[in-house]
C-alpha cells in the first residue's frame, strides 16, 4: 500500500493511461514518436521489476484523422466507425515501439458491461495475470466499435481506475498535457500552485479542478479527480503527471515530488473482503468436509476440488458462494466453476479435473485471494 511517495519504488504493478492529446496530432495521426519515447520509460520501469498496463485513448482520434472528419461533429456510428479505423493503428505503434525492446503487445478491449459482470470481470483479472507472467504488456482501450451510451465508460480515465482494480495494481498513472492538479487554473492565474500530494480527495479538490480538456481528449482535470477517487476508493493510489516530456514516470515512481500523488486510505485486501462479505450476495452453497474447513480456517488455503462433499443451487463462473463446513458457514468466496461442473469434480484431485471437464482453468475451486472467512480472529 503506497503511503508516501517513498513508497511508489516498491510499487508492484502500474496502470498508467495515456491520453489523446499526447498520441494524436491533426496533421499527422499517430504520434509514434511520443509512443516510442513513452515506451522507452516503461521499459525501464519493467526492468526494474514492475508490471506495466497502458490504457490508452485516440482509438476515435485517430480515425477522425485518417477519414478526414476534424471539424464536424460525429454521429455514434461515426464514431464508432471512426475507432474501428483508428484502434489498429493505435495498436501497430504500440507493437513496433515494444517490438525494439523484444516485447510482445495485448490488446484487450472493454465496456462497462465487462466490468459489471462478475464472470467477465474474472476473465478478464485472468487474462491479465496470464499476460503478466508470459512478459506481455496488456494494452487496454474501450470497445468503442459497439459501445453505447449506456455501457460507455464517458473517458479513459474512468477505465483506467477500473482497469486498476481489476489488475489489482499498486498505483494508476494517468499521463496528460498538464503538470498535475493546482489550486487554481494555471492559465489564468500566474500564481497557481501545483497540489504535490492528496492526503484525502475532497470537494475541495474537485471545485479546484476546471472542466477543459483537448480537442481530441474526452477527460478534463474533474474526469481525472472523479478517477482518482474511484481507484483509492479500491486500495489503488493514483497520479496524474504531464506525459509531454520523457523521465516524468522515472521521477515519480522514484518517489521524487513530480505531478500530483492521490494516497489510499483504504487497505485493497479489507475493502476486497468487505466486498465478497458483504455487498455481494451468495448464489448458492459448496459443503467441504473436516479436512478442507481446517485447511481453509486454520492453514489459510484455498478450496480443492477434492474437499467438496455437495453443491447446492445453481451459479455460474465468478459468482460468490458460501462455503459450509461441517460447523456451519466457514467462508465466503469466487467460484472457479460453474455449479454443473463443481458437482462432476467435486470430491476429486486437482489432477483428475482435465481429464473429467475436458479441460483446466484453475486447479482450485475457490482461490486463497477470493475467499474471505465469515469469522475471523
Amino acid at each position: 500500500m503506497i503511503r508516501s511517495r517513498s513508497d511508489l519504488s516498491h510499487a508492484r504493478r502500474v496502470v498508467v493511461k495515456i491520453g489523446s492529446s499526447l498520441l494524436a496530432d491533426v496533421d499527422h495521426g499517430i504520434r509514434q514518436d511520443v509512443i516510442d519515447h513513452l515506451v522507452d520509460e516503461l521499459q525501464g520501469v519493467m526492468k526494474a521489476g514492475m508490471d506495466v498496463v497502458i490504457v490508452t485513448s485516440g482509438s476515435v482520434a485517430l480515425g477522425r484523422v485518417q477519414l478526414g472528419w476534424l471539424n464536424r461533429t460525429l454521429s455514434v456510428h461515426e464514431k464508432q466507425a471512426a475507432a474501428a479505423i483508428g484502434q489498429p493503428v493505435l495498436m501497430s505503434a504500440y507493437a513496433r515501439a515494444f517490438a525494439r525492446h523484444g516485447r510482445t503487445v495485448a490488446q484487450m478491449l472493454l465496456t462497462k458491461d465487462d466490468l459489471r459482470n462478475r464472470r467477465r470481470y474474472l476473465n478478464a483479472s485472468n487474462t491479465s495475470e496470464t499476460l503478466f507472467s508470459a512478459g506481455v504488456v496488456p494494452i487496454v482501450n474501450e470497445n468503442d466499435t459497439v459501445v453505447v451510451a449506456e455501457i460507455k465508460f464517458g473517458d479513459n480515465d474512468s477505465l483506467g481506475a477500473l482497469v486498476s482494480l481489476v489488475v489489482d495494481a499498486d498505483l494508476l498513472v494517468m499521463l496528460t498535457d498538464v503538470e498535475g492538479l493546482y489550486d487554481k487554473n494555471p492559465t489564468k492565474h500566474a500564481d497557481a500552485k501545483r497540489i504535490g500530494v492528496v492526503e484525502h480527495l475532497n470537494e475541495e479538490h474537485v471545485e479546484m479542478a476546471g472542466d477543459a480538456g483537448s480537442a481530441f481528449g474526452t477527460g478534463g482535470m474533474a474526469s481525472k479527480l472523479s478517477a482518482a477517487r474511484v481507484a483509492t476508493s479500491g486500495g489503488v493510489s493514483a497520479a496524474i503527471i504531464s506525459g509531454k516530456e520523457s523521465g516524468r514516470l522515472s521521477r515519480l515512481l522514484a518517489g521524487e515530488d513530480e505531478g500530483t500523488l492521490f494516497l489510499c486510505g483504504v487497505d485493497r485486501q479489507t475493502r476486497r473482503k468487505h466486498w465478497i462479505l458483504e455487498v455481494l450476495s451468495p448464489k448458492g452453497e459448496i459443503h467441504v468436509d473436516v479436512g478442507a474447513q481446517r485447511a481453509i480456517v486454520n492453514q489459510g488455503s484455498s478450496l480443492l476440488p477434492i474437499g467438496v462433499k455437495d453443491v447446492i443451487g445453481v451459479f455460474d463462473k465468478g459468482a460468490c458462494v458460501e462455503i459450509v463446513g461441517p460447523d456451519g458457514v466457514i467462508a465466503r468466496g469466487l467460484c472457479n466453476y460453474t455449479a454443473e461442473e463443481m458437482r462432476r469434480i467435486m470430491g476429486h484431485g486437482s489432477g483428475d479435473v482435465a481429464e473429467i471437464l475436458g479441460y483446466l482453468d484453475f486447479s482450485s475451486v475457490i482461490h486463497r485471494d477470493n475467499l474471505v472467512l465469515c469469522k475471523e480472529e
